[in-house]
């Protein structure tokens, strides 16, 4: 009840809200989104107002709503889709709920490491998963960087697949990360990620897994001790604009939000390598005990996962990203 009191609210005030239009002397598009003020997506964001601000001489704005105030991710989705919110963040893994081809992003050890997640983004496949999104009224303006999602415990230490065996993992709401704990031997159970702490804490859930800053800044190492740097998926965020809205704008604006939301992209990467090793020597000051285990024991664990995927849609896609053969820098 208290989720659809908040959802609707949410509707009620954006429509509240004078609607501005091309016409307008300044366009105000609002974002939404469930993260902490200090965590890097959100400061990336904040980048990104001040450049939209920049590129069109004041007269467009981005206000940010953090925190989960306008509601989940899920929620957040749908009114972008009804074009009562301009943009907001998720994590491309409840995407695959709009766009099947999204579930690639949640299968274990698809990348070699972060400079083949990046080639991978910024090629044809990874523009071209944004574009499938149009065919539910979104628009993927583009990646955030989210790192690699590694297990953590309530408990008990984790170093090989055995030791998921009899353990409770929540995963995001997503169908493949279900199938992928369930490969390692774990129970998936999806539950909300503003609910997570409480389950981690009454025993819900034995664990869960995310990358280092949320799980520094969620505050989970309070009721989590172990954290096992097994780096099973590299899930990046994606930045999302009502296509509705995306529509009312002039081809001009258009090109300045894509301008700074392209900024922003590289303001991230900076600010989340920083978060990320601050992230793991903070929880480590409070008594984490970081782990890194042998991968491979768990790469030849979710083999059958990538088998079952032959022949489908996403398998073709694993099979064109495993084989894309490393970029080399130019002098």
């Amino acid at each position: 009840m208290k989720k659809s009191i908040k959802f609707f609210a949410a509707i009620l005030l954006m429509l509240s809200v004078s609607h501005c239009t091309p016409q307008d002397e300044v366009v105000v598009l609002r974002m939404g989104h469930t993260l902490d003020q200090q965590h890097a997506v959100h400061k990336a964001m904040v980048f990104m107002a001040e450049r939209l601000a920049v590129y069109s001489n004041g007269s467009m704005q981005l206000r940010i709503y953090s925190g989960g105030q306008l509601g989940s991710e899920r929620e957040l989705i749908e009114l972008l889709q009804i074009g009562s919110l301009a943009m907001t963040k998720v994590s491309a893994s409840p995407l695959e709920g709009f766009s099947p081809r999204m579930k690639i992003f949640s299968v274990p050890y698809v990348f070699r490491d972060s400079a083949h997640l990046w080639q991978v983004l910024d090629s044809d496949i990874g523009q071209q998963l944004l574009s499938d999104l149009t065919q539910v009224r979104l628009r993927g303006l583009g990646y955030y960087d989210a790192g690699s999602r590694s297990f953590y415990t309530t408990a008990k230490q984790i170093k090989t697949p055995a030791d998921l065996a009899g353990l409770k993992f929540r995963v995001p709401n997503s169908q493949t990360a279900v199938t992928m704990v369930q490969t390692l031997g774990g129970a998936a159970t999806p539950i909300d990620w503003g609910e997570l702490y409480t389950a981690l804490q009454q025993g819900v859930v034995d664990g869960a897994e995310n990358n280092p800053p949320s799980f520094y800044l969620s505050r989970h190492y309070e009721v989590s001790k172990y954290y096992v740097l097994d780096e099973h998926t590299a899930v990046p965020d994606v930045i999302l604009m009502s296509e509705q809205i995306w529509q009312s704008l002039t081809p001009i604006q258009q090109g300045w939000v894509r301008s700074a939301m392209r900024d922003s992209v590289v303001y991230q990467k900076q600010l989340w390598q920083a978060a990320t090793l601050d992230a793991l020597a903070q929880v480590k000051a409070r008594g984490v005990e970081v782990i890194v285990p042998d991968k491979q024991p768990f790469i030849d664990a979710v083999q059958p996962l990538h088998q079952q995927l032959a022949g489908s849609e996403v398998g073709e896609l694993l099979q064109k990203i495993q084989q894309l053969t490393p970029e080399v820098a130019s002098e």
